[in-house]
Order: C-alpha cells, then sequence, then structure tokens
C-alpha cells in the first residue's frame, strides 16, 4: 500500500474526482476532508450518480485523471454494482452511490466532524 502523504497532491486529487462527478452530472458532489480525523484516508468524495452506468463511467473518469497525475487508484470496489462504486486512492476515497445507497450509509454524518472542502467548477 502507498504511503500517505504531506503534499497536496491529495487535495488536488479530490478536487478533481468533484470536478468529474459534478461535470458528468452526479448530484450533491461534496469533499470531506478528514486529515486529523481518520487514520486511514486524508479525503473522502462522495457523490450520487443517477445510474449504474453513469458511477462506472465517472469512476473510469477518476481513475484516468489519478494515473495522469501519477496517482493511480490502488483498489476498486463495486464497479458491477449500481449501488455504490468505491475507489481507494489511498489518500483519497470516492464513494458513488446511489440515492438510496448515499441515504443509508449516510457517511456525511458519520464523519460530521470532518470539515467540507471547498472546490468549484473550472470555468
Amino acid at each position: 500500500m502507498a504511503k500517505k502523504s504531506d503534499n497536496d497532491a491529495a487535495k488536488m486529487l479530490a478536487i478533481g474526482a468533484a470536478r468529474i462527478a459534478s461535470d458528468s452530472h452526479c448530484d450533491d458532489v461534496v469533499v470531506l476532508d478528514l486529515r486529523g480525523i481518520s487514520p486511514v484516508t486524508d479525503y473522502f468524495v462522495i457523490a450520487t450518480g443517477t445510474s449504474g452506468r453513469q458511477m462506472r463511467s465517472v469512476a473510469d473518469d477518476v481513475s484516468t485523471f489519478g494515473r495522469s497525475i501519477e496517482q493511480p487508484p490502488w483498489h476498486k470496489a463495486g464497479i458491477d454494482s449500481a449501488q455504490w462504486v468505491l475507489l481507494d486512492f489511498v489518500d483519497v476515497v470516492v464513494h458513488l452511490f446511489d440515492e438510496q445507497a448515499r441515504g443509508y450509509y449516510d457517511l456525511e454524518l458519520m464523519w460530521g466532524e470532518s470539515p467540507r472542502v471547498e472546490w468549484a467548477r473550472e470555468s
């Protein structure tokens, strides 16, 4: 497993993943800053997809982006699922949920003490 870094590369990956999800029409895209809160990862990116096909496409695009900045995904899960796709980049974990699974797992409530990272679509 890759070692967690102390630079801005993880934040850049998280914001890039959020922008990709948003540009691909995912809903309610958030980035949670878990540094100092979670011993496992630095950032969560959470988004709601509209279909399994869309979530797989977003996962592919985020994986391609990660590789382009020399941060390939370490693990993928749920690619064949239409409910929850997870991309683990070690310092960043991307969660792509359908609406029902997102409400059920409610990661924002579970990690409620973590600050949200402000990000915006590129113009």
